[in-house]
C-alpha cells in the first residue's frame, strides 16, 4: 500500500443521517425507473405535464444500477429488484454491446455479482481483440477505455488465476488511457492524435473523463500493483479537489493541456452525490488519504447551491439531474477546444441558471455504489413498500 497523508475523518451523526437518507431515497427511487416486463431500467424519468414519465431503455444504465443495488445488499439491505433475472435478461442477447465501454461495464458487473459468467462472456465477446475492433479504443475515448480497464481489473481480482492471462490486455489499455492525461493531471475526452475531432477538442474532458480513469487506475493498481497508475490517479484526484467550486461544485469540463476548468455548467447532481464520492472513496482507500471533506462538501451542494433550490424531490424519491445555463455557452466551449480559453472568463458565473427536471437510474445506482457499504448501519427497504410507491408514476 502506498503511504499517504491522513486517515479517514470521523463522520458526524448528522452526516451519517444524511447518507442514510440518500441511500433510502435511491432504493425507493429506482423502482419507478424499472420496466418490470422487460426486466431493464429506463433511460430517464422525466417531469412532464402528465407527471413523471419513463423514456427509453438503457442496458448501460441497468448495469450501473445493478452494481449499486449489489453494494446495497452487501451492506445488509434488501433490494426491491432481484438482480439475477435482470442480469440474465441482459446476457441473453449481447448485441447491445457495440462499444468497448459497455464491454468493460458488463465485465465489471459480472466480476462483482456473477464471476461464474465471465468465461462465457469471454467466449462470446472476445475482449482480447477489443482494442482493435472498437472505435472507442481506436480513437482513444477516455471514458470507454476507463470502463474497459476497470472491467479487466475486476475480472482479474475476482479470478486471481486469470491475472497473468489478462496482464498484457490490461497494460495495453492502461497505456492508451494514460496518454490522454495532460501535464496538469486532467484527462482529455479522447486521443488528440488519432482523429480530426480528437485534434479539434480531444484535450477538453468532462468530469466523467476524470473520475472514471481515476477509478480504473485504482483498480488496475490493486490488480497489478502498478505504482505509476496510482500516482496518476492521485494527481488527477488532487487536481479535481483543488478546482472544486466554493459550494462544492464538481465542474463540467476541464482543459487537460492547461490544467484548468474549461466550463463550469451544467453542474450535475450525480457528480455531487455519486460519481465524485465513489471515485474519491476508492482513491482515498488506495492512497490512504482523506478525501472526505471534499466528498461531503460536494454532497452539500444538493440542498445548498447557486439557486438556493433543493435538488431532492422527496415525494418522488429522486434528485433532479442538473443546474444548467439556459443559454448554452457553446462559443466558450468551442474556444476551449481550440486553445482560446480566456483567463477573464468566469466558469462559475451564475447568470441564466435553471434546473433540469429529470433523473436517470444510473445516478441513483452510483449513489448506492458510493455510499451503501460505508454507512454505519445499512438501510433496509421493504420491497413491497417500495413497489407500491411506484404506482403514482406515469409510465412505470
Amino acid at each position: 500500500m502506498i503511504n499517504g497523508k491522513a486517515s479517514p475523518a470521523q463522520q458526524s451523526d448528522e452526516v451519517q443521517a444524511k447518507v442514510q437518507h440518500f441511500i433510502q431515497l435511491a432504493v425507493q427511487g429506482l423502482v419507478p425507473m424499472f420496466d418490470q416486463q422487460r426486466q431493464i431500467f429506463c433511460h430517464r424519468l422525466k417531469k412532464t405535464e402528465h407527471g413523471l414519465v419513463q423514456e427509453g431503455l438503457s442496458p448501460r444504465y441497468t448495469m450501473m444500477t445493478l452494481m449499486g443495488l449489489h453494494r446495497f445488499e452487501e451492506a445488509g439491505g434488501t433490494s426491491p429488484i432481484d438482480a439475477r433475472p435482470v442480469l440474465e435478461a441482459l446476457l441473453t442477447n449481447l448485441d447491445w454491446v457495440d462499444n468497448i465501454g459497455d464491454l468493460g461495464l458488463v465485465l465489471w458487473l459480472c466480476a462483482l455479482i456473477a464471476p461464474d459468467r465471465l468465461a462465457d462472456l469471454r467466449n462470446r465477446l472476445q475482449p482480447e481483440t477489443a482494442l482493435v475492433r472498437y472505435r472507442g479504443a481506436k480513437h482513444g475515448i477516455t471514458m470507454e477505455l476507463a470502463w474497459f480497464l476497470t472491467g479487466i481489473s475486476y475480472w482479474g481480482l475476482a479470478c486471481p488465476e486469470k491475472l497473468p492471462e489478462l496482464q498484457d490486455l490490461a497494460f495495453k489499455t492502461y497505456t492508451l488511457l494514460k496518454q490522454n492525461q495532460g501535464e496538469g493531471a486532467f484527462f482529455g475526452h479522447l486521443s488528440t492524435d488519432k482523429s480530426f475531432i480528437g485534434r479539434l477538442r480531444g484535450r477538453v474532458g468532462s468530469f466523467a473523463d476524470q473520475v472514471y480513469p481515476i477509478y480504473a487506475m485504482t483498480q488496475f493498481y490493486k490488480a497489478y500493483q502498478n505504482e505509476e497508475a496510482a500516482k496518476r490517479a492521485m494527481d488527477c484526484g488532487l487536481a479535481l479537489c483543488k478546482a472544486q467550486g466554493p459550494l462544492g461544485q464538481w465542474w463540467w469540463h476541464y482543459d487537460s493541456a492547461h490544467g484548468k476548468v474549461a466550463e463550469g455548467y451544467p453542474v450535475f447532481s450525480v457528480h455531487q452525490h455519486a460519481m465524485g464520492p465513489m471515485t474519491l472513496f476508492a482513491l482515498g482507500e488506495t492512497m490512504q488519504y482523506d478525501f472526505t471533506p471534499f466528498i461531503y462538501k460536494g454532497l452539500e451542494w444538493i440542498s445548498n447551491n447557486e439557486l438556493g433550490f433543493d435538488m431532492e424531490n422527496s415525494s418522488a424519491s429522486l434528485v433532479w439531474r442538473s443546474i444548467y445555463r439556459s443559454r448554452f455557452a457553446f462559443a466558450k466551449y468551442w474556444n476551449a477546444g481550440f486553445g482560446r480559453h480566456s483567463e477573464s472568463i468566469q466558469h462559475d458565473r451564475r447568470d441564466g441558471l435553471r434546473v433540469r427536471y429529470e433523473c436517470r437510474p444510473y445516478e441513483l445506482g452510483w449513489l448506492l455504489y458510493a455510499f451503501a457499504t460505508r454507512a454505519k448501519k445499512a438501510t433496509t427497504i421493504d420491497a413491497e413498500v417500495a413497489l407500491r410507491s411506484s404506482g403514482s408514476f406515469a409510465g412505470s
